[in-house]
């Protein structure tokens, strides 16, 4: 199951899984695109490992992942 994380001004939503069997949590990224429907991306923590992407710019995965890096916080 995904949960709601952030909705960003642009109507990009980050939502999040809970902990899997990996011990670790999914992150997915989807935003509305006229063209394409969606673009969307998906990440995993804690080692911030990027396993796809559809539509987004090199530049905007970057800024997806620097808005995700500032909103972990570490034990």
């Amino acid at each position: 199951m995904m949960y709601p994380f952030l909705t960003l001004d642009d109507e990009t939503e980050i939502t999040h899984s809970d902990f899997l069997d990996t011990e670790r949590v999914k992150i997915y990224i989807e935003k509305p695109d006229e063209k394409d429907c969606f673009h969307y991306m998906t990440c995993y923590l804690p080692d911030y490992e990027i396993t796809e992407v559809y539509g987004f710019t090199e530049q905007e995965v970057q800024n997806y992942m620097d808005i995700i890096r500032s909103t972990v916080h570490t034990v």
